[in-house]
């Protein structure tokens, strides 16, 4: 090892960017703020001394006005042309949160919702720096996990439908998804209640729930 002063050497500025995805009536959606070069994650530069995880909570706190959450890290993006102002390396975090969440930064104009595919079609919204690279690789994570298991990030209620739940799947994956198919493979992970619905949206149908054995997050 070199016993040359670390200030020989050169050295990327460090910054945490947060995907951030939530389900609305339009479907999955990502969370975004507004900056002089248009919408971008929410992210900051890492202050001296600070913890990855401190500077992404900061970051979402200041910007989106989200709290309480404890977002994943996801991957580094360390491409030295991926910031136009310079060498910046940045930590990729990624969340999934209930409406409830977001309500404060949208009621206070902080944040805007975007559709998914309304970020990843042409002529859509446009992200800078290699932020659609964050986002891909985010979405794709979201939907891998969803894919898997009923409901790794907890958005549903404690008690939930069937068919509430392939409602919540088919919003992550953007299609509609084969009855049959998608009952076997989730109902084996699930346990029932013992309830019903009040049939206000039609017949009965049975209330299940993610056994305590199982957390609903992703492992």
């Amino acid at each position: 090892m070199s016993s040359a002063p670390l200030t020989d050497f050169p050295r990327p500025s460090l910054a945490v960017d947060t995907a951030t995805f939530t389900v609305t009536g339009r479907g999955l959606e990502i969370v975004l703020v507004a900056e002089d070069i248009g919408f971008a994650l929410p992210g900051t530069f890492v202050h001296e001394r600070e913890r990855l995880h401190d500077a992404v909570l900061r970051s979402l706190r200041h910007k989106a006005g989200i709290t309480g959450r404890e977002p994943e890290q996801l991957k580094v993006f360390d491409d030295p042309d991926r910031d136009p102002r310079g060498w910046v390396v940045t930590v990729a975090h990624l969340d999934v949160v209930p409406g409830s969440v977001v309500a404060e930064g949208l009621r206070g104009g902080s944040i805007t919702l975007a559709p998914v595919g309304e970020v990843e079609a042409d002529g859509g919204v446009r992200l800078p720096y290699d932020h659609p690279r964050v986002f891909g690789e985010a979405l794709r994570r979201v939907r891998e996990a969803y894919a898997e298991y009923p409901d790794p990030w907890g958005l549903l209620p404690s008690s939930f439908s069937l068919g509430d739940l392939q409602s919540l799947h088919e919003s992550v994956a953007g299609e509609d998804l084969p009855r049959d198919t998608f009952r076997r493979a989730m109902k084996r992970q699930l346990e029932t209640t013992g309830e019903l619905t009040d049939g206000r949206r039609g017949r009965p149908s049975r209330l299940y729930r993610n056994p305590p054995s199982r957390s609903t997050r992703r492992a």
